[in-house]
């Protein structure tokens, strides 16, 4: 049976009344509109379990999608004592359940409103939506911030500050299409390209590899 994240369960769930009232009362085709719309909602708050057998030092994709710019840091995160980022686009065919990348104790957490622009403008990131993470880990800080594209109408961020998070634990969603960027120190060595396709909490993107910081 498919798992649904808690965020789609209304959606699923008043679609899904929609088309039964709608066959009660006798209109068909409309109870079969509302019954795919059921049915799409239901795919795309799917929150399948994930696992990874990586090594503790490897950090793990923040979400399922496409690797879309690995570069520097902006210069507001760069101040926190990180220099590299990539960013993961998703479509809305992707699981939009976000993963933390990495174990660590939440020590920054904030949400920001913003503009819509699509997620894979550069624009966005700094522009739109979106909640940022800052997490103290045995090899140094890591960040990530999840950010709503044109269709995305809510960020969804799971965490507050002092939380220890395990890598891979579930930290949040956003509600369709929508980018992730991940944030990293210099020391951690990136694994992806841009183009690589990731799925979160089990694509190694990034690792530290040479055991934690003293």
């Amino acid at each position: 049976m498919m798992r649904l994240h808690s965020a789609g369960i209304p959606y699923v769930a008043w679609t899904a009344l929609l088309a039964v009232g709608s066959f009660v009362f006798g209109y068909p085709w409309l109870a079969a509109v509302f019954l795919a719309l059921a049915l799409g909602f239901a795919a795309f708050f799917r929150h399948p379990e994930r696992h990874s057998h990586s090594p503790d030092e490897v950090v793990v994709a923040p979400a399922d999608g496409r690797v879309l710019e690995v570069g520097e840091c902006p210069e507001w995160v760069a101040s926190k004592g990180l220099a590299q980022s990539l960013a993961i686009f998703m479509s809305p065919a992707n699981v939009h359940v976000n993963r933390a990348p990495v174990t660590g104790t939440v020590v920054e957490a904030f949400w920001r409103k913003g503009k819509k622009w699509p997620a894979f403008r550069p624009k966005a990131s700094e522009l739109n939506e979106h909640a940022f993470v800052l997490l103290e880990t045995p090899y140094g800080p890591v960040a990530y911030r999840q950010i709503a594209g044109a269709l995305a109408r809510r960020v969804v961020c799971e965490v507050t500050p002092g939380m220890h998070l395990d890598r891979g634990q579930p930290v949040g969603i956003i509600k369709f299409s929508s980018r992730v960027e991940l944030y990293l120190p210099p020391q951690a060595r990136i694994l992806v390209r841009v183009g690589d396709r990731t799925r979160a909490g089990e694509t190694p993107v990034a690792s530290f590899g040479e055991g934690p910081t003293p």
